[in-house]
């Protein structure tokens, strides 16, 4: 069962396309007005950049990406409602994607893909250890100076740096809080 919700492509090939998101399966869209933000404060980081959407639900951050110019987005969610909705809104959009059902750290220990841009957006029942044993499996799947933008809960324990990672901006906008993590020049 899908829902059709406000959700919806905010910019580029795809601008104004309507997103559905499942119904019932736990997921929780990023707001119209937060991705806007996100993706302005991106901006030509999204060109051109292969991106992986983590815990990807309806898909919107990948979507977005796509729209706006990404050269590819690997799309990777557990949940069946979810897969399903995911998959038709990635035909929908028509921008290309590759849809994976599988849990997210055990694709991160399997995956060889490199990504330049990352969006980890967990469910806020995620605990902080959960959370930073994802981003600890993802280090080595990333260009370098590649961006992570991780969607948690406002208030909720956040890391403040990891071995490969380090926060570089940190907003929060009602409920949400949004991280912005780059990876590290090799010495």
């Amino acid at each position: 069962m899908t829902r059709r919700t406000g959700l919806r492509i905010i910019s580029g090939a795809a601008k104004g396309l309507r997103l559905r998101t499942p119904a019932g399966a736990g997921t929780r869209p990023m707001m119209d007005r937060v991705r806007e933000a996100l993706f302005s404060s991106l901006g030509e980081a999204v060109c051109d950049s292969a991106v992986l959407d983590l815990f990807a639900g309806s898909g919107s951050l990948g979507l977005e990406a796509l729209s706006r110019g990404a050269a590819s987005a690997v799309f990777v969610e557990r949940s069946r409602a979810a897969l399903a909705v995911l998959g038709a809104n990635v035909e929908a959009a028509g921008l290309g994607g590759i849809v994976i059902g599988s849990d997210v750290d055990a694709f991160l220990a399997g995956d060889a893909g490199t990504y330049d841009l990352v969006f980890v957006d967990p469910p806020y029942a995620a605990s902080l250890a959960s959370v930073v044993r994802t981003l600890d499996l993802l280090v080595a799947r990333l260009a370098e100076g590649a961006v992570v933008v991780l969607h948690r809960r406002a208030g909720d324990a956040e890391p403040v740096a990891l071995g490969g990672l380090s926060v570089t901006d940190r907003r929060k906008y009602g409920d949400a809080e949004i991280t912005r993590l780059v990876k590290e020049e090799e010495a």
